[in-house]
C-alpha cells in the first residue's frame, strides 16, 4: 500500500494531526503539563519531515482540557508546542499551526469531536480543502471530527484498541511512524 498513490495525495492536502497519543506518549489519566514531560514515540522525530514533504500544511488540532481545569496555562501549552517545534526543526521539519480546545465543557465548538479547530485552519489556511485533507488520531472523538469535516480519517491504535470495522475510520495503523511509511 502507497497512501500517496491509493489516495492522490500531494501538496494540495492537509494533515490534521491530533497530538497526545500521536505524536506524543499520553500520560495516562493526567496532562502533559511541561515541556520536559512532553516524549514523542521513536521515529516520529526522524520521520516527520515526510509529511512536510508529501503534505501542503501539517497542523495539530488537540483537547486541552488541563488548561480549562486550572492545571496548567495557555502559556504551558505554548511552551510544550515551542519545545516540540524545536525538535522538529533539528529534524528539518516543521508543524505549521497549532489549534487547541481548553474548554472543559464536552459541547464547546472547539472541543472534538465538534469542528470549531478545522474552521480555525480554514481561517488561517484559507486553501484548505476538508475532501482533501486527512485527521490522524488515537481518539473515535479525532475520527467523528474528521468525517464531520469530510476528511480521510486514520487511527492510531497507541492507546485504545478498536474493533473493525467502524464508519467514522478510513484505515487503522499502530502508530504514526505507520501512518508516515505508508506514503511511499
Amino acid at each position: 500500500m502507497n497512501l500517496q498513490e491509493d489516495w492522490g495525495l500531494n501538496k494540495d492536502w492537509t494533515l490534521f494531526l491530533d497530538r497526545d497519543g500521536v505524536i506524543n506518549i499520553e500520560k495516562h489519566l493526567d496532562y502533559i503539563r511541561s515541556a520536559e514531560e512532553l516524549q514523542c514515540y521513536p521515529g516520529v522525530l526522524e520521520k516527520f519531515s515526510t509529511l512536510n514533504q508529501v503534505f501542503g500544511r501539517v497542523v495539530v488540532v488537540t483537547n486541552q482540557r488541563g488548561i480549562g481545569k486550572g492545571l496548567m496555562t495557555t502559556n504551558d501549552l505554548q511552551s510544550i508546542h515551542y519545545h516540540l517545534s524545536m525538535q522538529l526543526k533539528q529534524h528539518h521539519a516543521h508543524i505549521d499551526a497549532y489549534y487547541f480546545a481548553p474548554d472543559i465543557d464536552s459541547l464547546s465548538p472547539n472541543r472534538k469531536p465538534n469542528t470549531g479547530m478545522a474552521l480555525q485552519a480554514k481561517q488561517q489556511f484559507s486553501e484548505i480543502d476538508f475532501e482533501r485533507s486527512i485527521m490522524v488520531g488515537n481518539n473515535l472523538s479525532d475520527m467523528e471530527f474528521g468525517k464531520r469535516m469530510l476528511m480521510k480519517t486514520v487511527f492510531v491504535e497507541t492507546t485504545t484498541p478498536i474493533e473493525e470495522p467502524h464508519p467514522w475510520i478510513d484505515l487503522k495503523l499502530p502508530d504514526l511512524v505507520s501512518f508516515i511509511e505508508l506514503l511511499g
